[in-house]
């Protein structure tokens, strides 16, 4: 019996070694499984930031060109104000002018006037 008990735990011993053999397979499997699939989401990651960042840059050229735009449109902005200051300093000038030109025509209509009488004058003594 002793021989038939050998067999046994000899059958034994290799059905467990199988079953270990088996088992590591098995691990190592979905060990490499996993590190596949890790890397398939690390390079989904890796294009995405790619995307982003070509998003990015283009994002950024925008800025700059908009920023620019603005500081182009600024200094117009005040060209026309500094343009618009000469303007209304002019039309003031003018009014002044138009004020004073309006007192003298009103002083040479009264000298107009006067001298007008005055001829009234002389014609009667004559």
């Amino acid at each position: 019996m002793s021989t038939v008990v050998i067999v046994v735990i000899v059958i034994l011993v290799l059905a467990l070694a199988a079953g270990v053999i088996v088992a590591l397979r098995r691990r190592r499997e979905r060990e490499q499984l996993e590190r596949e699939r890790l890397a398939q989401r690390a390079e989904d990651h890796r294009d995405e930031a790619e995307t982003h960042a070509a998003k990015a840059a283009g994002l950024s050229e925008q800025q700059e060109a908009r920023r620019a735009d603005a500081a182009a449109r600024a200094t117009e902005a005040e060209r026309l104000k500094r343009q618009a200051e000469g303007a209304e300093r002019r039309a003031e000038e003018s009014a002044a002018e138009a004020d004073e030109a309006e007192l003298q025509v009103g002083r040479e209509r009264e000298r107009a006037r006067e001298h007008g009488r005055k001829a009234d004058d002389i014609e009667e003594q004559l």
